[in-house]
């Protein structure tokens, strides 16, 4: 029970980090996050992601890049989580099978939520031991490159990136909508006017100090909504492109 509680606690207590300190990650503790990847609920059983382990000094600087997010290149670990449905196709060879059915956006989507669950359960593991973490959406930024920079096969693909270390840095815990805004009951629910509902959460958010900026407080989270709008990345807009060219069916 306290080690459950340790775990609950340092949930509810998550901060993104982007600062480590120089101290490595020992090997048991590595050792230790990917048994508890390996350990993953997986659909159908079919362990349909996989992980890169990026240790190469220039792989991080380029994916650094492809994330416009110089501290990338620092952190002591990274791991790249993909889908990966490369093996299972090929096994499918091997035993005289038509590979066909796994380049299905069904067998991708169950992939990728399968990366997303391992990230996540890496994440609990890894703060529960007192490492910090963060979470790298933005190595979609350029998804080609990044699948050209890790030599990625046809049928995986990128999901989503992870920095590991120990903090070096003490962020303010970020201000979270209350969640009568995100639980329904049997069905969802929809508000007449969302900015007036959360006009005390905007007004929390303006308080809050992002240490990307440390010198200024950050805008209310409904000015947040439109301005990432407005700055949408345009090759995440193409992103079913690539994901075709990775050899899925993206369409009928």
């Amino acid at each position: 029970m306290q080690e459950q509680n340790k775990i609950i606690q340092s949930q509810l207590t998550h901060r993104t980090i982007r600062e480590f300190t120089e101290h490595p990650v020992p090997d048991e503790i590595y050792q230790l996050l990917i048994a508890v990847a390996q350990r993953t609920a997986t659909s159908l059983g079919l362990q349909t992601s996989s992980i890169i382990r990026v240790t190469d000094h220039q792989i991080k600087q380029e994916l650094a890049e492809v994330c416009n997010q110089e501290y990338v290149a620092r952190v002591p670990e990274l791991f790249i989580f993909i889908v990966d449905l490369y093996r299972n196709s090929q096994i499918a060879k091997e035993k005289n099978c038509d590979p066909e059915g796994f380049s299905g956006i069904d067998f991708f989507f169950a992939a990728f939520t399968d990366a997303c669950i391992t990230a996540q359960n890496v994440v609990n593991a890894a703060e529960a031991l007192g490492l910090g973490t963060v979470y790298l959406g933005s190595i979609l930024n350029d998804p080609e490159r990044t699948c050209k920079i890790l030599n990625l096969p046809k049928l995986t693909f990128p999901v989503v990136g992870l920095g590991i270390g120990y903090p070096n840095q003490e962020p303010q815990l970020k201000p979270r909508m209350d969640m009568e805004f995100r639980v329904f009951e049997n069905s969802y629910q929809t508000l007449d006017n969302y900015s007036e509902a959360l006009k005390d959460y905007d007004q929390e958010m303006t308080t809050y100090y992002d240490l990307r900026n440390a010198n200024r407080r950050v805008d209310c989270f409904t000015d947040q909504v439109i301005t990432r709008l407005k700055n949408s990345q345009p090759k995440r807009q193409a992103i079913l492109e690539i994901i075709a060219k990775m050899g899925f069916k993206t369409h009928n």
